[in-house]
């Protein structure tokens, strides 16, 4: 989560404080909250809103303990407080966004829980365990390349989901997997 998020946290928070330490301090903080309330034992299931909403409160109780000491604030503080609180969250923060992506998992969900079975099993064991090829081949007790077409109709079937919620017109469905004979003995 701290590489993943971190720079982008660093850049919002240094545009409306406009002190690099400052936003670093406000940042560090942030982390620190949210790996607290993650430690505890609570989901956070959107980590990237609570680390801005997190930072973002932060900086208001900063501008506010600065009111209230009395400090004078620069011209540019006072622009910037007031910039803080016209601030629209990032996109993903959004209602709309949030339960477009949460269609969209439970559509992705429905995808794979629609695959075949040792089709799903591969792609699970591939993408989800991040068990190489030769491994899921191993433990299914199937070839590498029976594998590898396991994993490309599995991604072929998410692409065409992800394609659907997009809007865009369905492409020609794929040729289903063929399961060949037993050689006669």
């Amino acid at each position: 989560m701290l590489e993943r998020y971190y720079q982008e946290l660093l850049n919002f928070c240094s545009r409306t404080v406009r002190n690099r330490d400052a936003a670093a301090d406000i940042v560090q903080e942030s982390y620190a909250r949210v790996l607290a309330v993650q430690h505890s034992g609570q989901a956070v299931p959107e980590p990237r809103a609570l680390l801005y909403r997190t930072a973002r409160n932060l900086q208001v109780d900063q501008y506010r303990r600065s009111e209230v000491r009395g400090e004078a604030l620069q011209p540019d503080a006072e622009a910037s407080a007031a910039e803080l609180d016209n601030l629209a969250a990032p996109q993903a923060c959004e209602p709309d966004a949030a339960a477009s992506s949460a269609q969209g998992v439970d559509a992705l969900l429905a995808t794979i829980d629609a695959l075949p079975l040792r089709c799903r099993e591969a792609f699970i064991l591939h993408k989800f365990d991040g068990l190489p090829h030769s491994e899921v081949a191993q433990l299914m007790g199937i070839s590498r390349k029976m594998v590898e077409q396991h994993i490309k109709l599995a991604m072929d079937a998410c692409r065409r989901c992800r394609d659907a919620l997009d809007g865009e017109p369905a492409a020609a469905p794929l040729p289903k997997l063929r399961r060949r004979k037993p050689a006669r003995k």
